[in-house]
């Protein structure tokens, strides 16, 4: 096993280094002498950012949040995988038991046409906030929440729902696609709601309005390499996708694939 709780370890580190969107960046060296294996790489990123205050120099800017693996804002590309090594997990996740005392680890942005750099691992992810906004919602009026029991759905769709609605938002899709896709987190945002009575009135509008977005954002193509489910820390599938396809036809077939042209 990769790591050891007994002791700590010495971790070399080159981190993107990055003043703002419109300066070239490059990996900068660090080494940490005190690593504990049970410190998550972001507490790992925090001890490196006290040493360089401490010693007058510029903290490493990084987003995150919760810490606890829901918001996916803590997004690295760490040594070329999104959110690291490990499988199902975010980068506040992760910890530092994951890697061997003396490693090498490389300290990334998540690196998307879509997803400009703004310093150091901080990126622009909002374009997939203008996604959901073009309509990964419900605006039909469904009243108060009813009983559990009211409206029967079949266990199978429920769980493929639910499954689909475990997209954290993230962009570790994108960022491990080689052509910057969002097509597994737009599929995932279309899924969740396709699939439920809920979403059935806004159905067709919903995949076409979302897709143009994408297009809009300048997103790359999905070629159906998989690279993505292979990221995602939620472990979306990458049936979504197929699903989405489907749904975009369905879309055309009611003359609603122009986009936002139809319903404005």
């Amino acid at each position: 096993m990769a790591g050891n709780s007994m002791k700590n370890m010495r971790i070399n580190l080159k981190v993107w280094r990055q003043k703002d969107r419109d300066s070239q960046g490059q990996l900068v060296d660090y080494a940490l002498d005190t690593v504990s294996p049970d410190m998550s790489f972001l507490e790992m990123i925090d001890v490196l950012n006290e040493k360089l205050v401490s010693q007058g120099e510029e903290s490493i800017a990084f987003a995150h949040d919760c810490r606890e693996g829901i918001c996916g804002s803590c997004a690295m590309v760490i040594d070329g995988e999104p959110h690291g090594p490990q499988g199902g997990t975010t980068t506040c996740q992760l910890h530092m038991r994951a890697f061997n005392d003396g490693d090498t680890i490389v300290v990334e942005p998540f690196r998307a046409k879509a997803f400009p750099v703004l310093k150091d691992l901080v990126t622009d992810r909002s374009a997939l906030d203008r996604i959901q906004a073009a309509g990964g919602y419900v605006s039909v009026s469904t009243g108060n929440a009813p009983d559990g029991n009211a409206i029967p759905i079949a266990k199978q769709i429920a769980d493929l729902a639910m499954d689909s609605a475990a997209c954290i938002q993230c962009g570790a899709c994108v960022a491990a696609c080689r052509n910057g896709s969002a097509m597994l987190f737009v599929s995932a945002k279309v899924s969740q709601l396709a699939l439920l009575p809920q979403g059935q009135a806004e159905r067709e509008r919903r995949a076409s309005r979302m897709v143009w977005q994408m297009d809009e954002e300048d997103f790359g193509s999905c070629t159906n390499m998989g690279s993505c489910a292979a990221a995602c820390p939620k472990e979306i599938k990458l049936e979504n996708i197929a699903r989405l396809n489907r749904e975009y036809g369905r879309s055309m077939a009611f003359g609603r694939g122009q986009g936002r042209s139809t319903e404005e």
